[in-house]
């Protein structure tokens, strides 16, 4: 029977063409079949297997070989320290909508009863990330999907949350007619003439989570506009977009009268997401 230094091998081998880590991959792969940590893998490197635990983690490389997302074959990604279940049906987390997070942090107040909405909130990491972090505060979380909500709806029990309400809506279309202290949305964003759609894990995520009308505006004009009613006076507005739209987005945002309008860059750099407040 092979060890799990030689399945790994093998598997780094099979994976090296089609991933830029496939030493990693195959370990948390494997970890993933095996409920073990990546530290056992090394530590019991001439373990051997069953025939079932084998072919499960061969099944996996298969997939992996051809593109499926680690995060998919694992139905979990970490995000803000968090771990969040994810399926096809959401965008997989990224490190760069952390920059949401850390600003949604420095508006809100630790002990201030405050509401906020997520647009479009996917998986629901910001929704139940800000929940987490800010235990008073009341957040809504809106997704067009009844699957992604489903996914969304599940985190947020995962994590024993209870300051969040989900609502299935077209943007603001099915929101409760209130106002906010925050709106947050990382939208879709991307021109459907990109290269990047045809590139890494993206092939494989929702189209609609990720396409946008207008050279990927054409969501965050939506947001932006309907937000000055939902907005209390003061009201902020955070979107992420992409790395080359921060000037367009701006231009929105200065084109509705939002003050104090501003673009911060993600932890490679890049312009990502765009403030404005409501007069």
């Amino acid at each position: 029977m092979p060890t799990i230094k030689t399945l790994l091998a093998n598997a780094t081998n099979t994976l090296i063409n089609c991933s830029d880590s496939p030493l990693l991959d195959a370990e948390v792969l494997l970890g993933f079949v095996l409920s073990k940590p990546r530290t056992y893998l090394r530590a019991w490197c001439d373990n051997t297997l069953t025939d079932q635990q084998i072919a499960a983690f061969n099944a996996l490389i298969q997939q992996r070989e051809q593109g499926t997302p680690i995060a998919y074959l694992t139905g979990t990604r970490e995000f803000w320290s968090r771990d969040f279940t994810v399926t096809a049906d959401v965008l997989i987390p990224r490190p760069d909508t952390e920059l949401l997070i850390e600003l949604s942090l420095e508006l809100i107040p630790k002990n201030q009863a405050v509401k906020l909405i997520d647009l479009g909130t996917g998986s629901g990491i910001i929704a139940v990330t800000l929940a987490a972090e800010r235990p008073n505060a009341q957040v809504i979380a809106v997704d067009a999907s009844s699957a992604a909500l489903a996914v969304a709806q599940h985190n947020a029990q995962q994590h024993q949350l209870t300051n969040v309400e989900f609502y299935q809506s077209d943007w603001f279309t099915n929101v409760p007619d209130e106002q906010f202290d925050l709106v947050i949305s990382n939208p879709p964003y991307i021109d459907s003439d990109d290269e990047h759609l045809q590139q890494g894990d993206v092939r494989f995520e929702p189209k609609t989570a990720l396409i946008a009308d207008n050279k990927g505006l054409s969501d965050i004009e939506i947001i932006a506009d309907k937000a000055r009613r939902y907005l209390k006076p003061a009201g902020h507005l955070l979107i992420e977009h992409g790395y080359n739209q921060a000037a367009q987005v701006q231009a929105i945002f200065n084109a509705l009268a939002y003050d104090k309008v501003q673009s911060y860059r993600d932890l490679s750099g890049q312009p990502r997401v765009t403030y404005g407040q409501k007069p």
